[in-house]
């Protein structure tokens, strides 16, 4: 069931604030790893960057950069100590769907791990496409649900947290009314259960790394193995 968007800020606010104790995940950094080399291969440092659920903010210093970051969350609280905490971006706190951030005004628009908390998915991706100007760039990462369900242990959603996850073709489906899909593929293998964890779960990742480096490990996300589904777009 669908919770109200006050309950899901209340639940957002006491989890990203627990998050920005913990050191990152290699699932976020392998995010933030992309992104950059993304930004990086665009070649200006003037963009105008939009980040959709931000949380506490992790990734808005690898985006100053290259341009004028505005930042957007439920958690107003968490966002106040990100302000204080990373200047120079502009944090708005609210309902994304409901928040006037203009129309076509963003050359970029970063959102992680967002998708699969949104209610209405096709309505989310709608507004995204709006609020970028014609030829701006999309960089969405969402769960992979195949990989999660089929080979990973993950808690059930708290019962204010909303749980969407999609599969590749569900992502394709969403994005291609609006979006010309450059790039769509898994990243972060990963495996905690079943005959996968033998070779992706944490201790066996680290094990394999320390004698092959990442190219087991990222052989096996291009086959699909990804925890995360991760997309370059660029707006019809």
């Amino acid at each position: 069931m669908d919770q109200p968007i006050a309950v899901q800020q209340a639940y957002w606010n006491d989890w990203n604030a627990a998050k920005n104790e913990r050191p990152l995940s290699d699932i976020s950094a392998d995010q933030r790893e992309l992104v950059v080399q993304w930004l990086s291969r665009i070649g200006r440092t003037d963009l105008k960057i939009l980040e959709v659920g931000c949380g506490a903010g992790w990734l808005c210093p690898s985006l100053k950069p290259f341009g004028h970051v505005t930042a957007t969350d439920l958690s107003e609280g968490v966002l106040r100590e990100a302000a204080a905490r990373v200047p120079d971006v502009k944090f708005v706190a609210g309902d994304f769907m409901e928040l006037d951030l203009g129309t076509g005004q963003y050359d970029v628009i970063v959102s992680l791990e967002v998708l699969s908390h949104v209610a209405d998915h096709p309505a989310f991706m709608a507004k995204l496409a709006t609020l970028l100007r014609p030829g701006g760039m999309l960089m969405l990462a969402t769960q992979n649900r195949p990989v999660l369900e089929r080979h990973n242990n993950v808690p059930p959603p708290a019962p204010e947290q909303l749980r969407n996850w999609v599969d590749r073709d569900e992502l394709m489906a969403l994005l291609m009314p609006h979006f010309e899909i450059r790039q769509l593929r898994s990243i972060s293998a990963t495996a905690n259960k079943g005959f996968y964890r033998l070779i992706l779960g944490r201790k066996a990742k680290r094990a394999m790394r320390a004698l092959f480096g990442r190219s087991l490990e990222n052989a096996m996300a291009r086959a699909g193995l990804g925890w995360t589904l991760i997309a370059l777009a660029r707006k019809r």
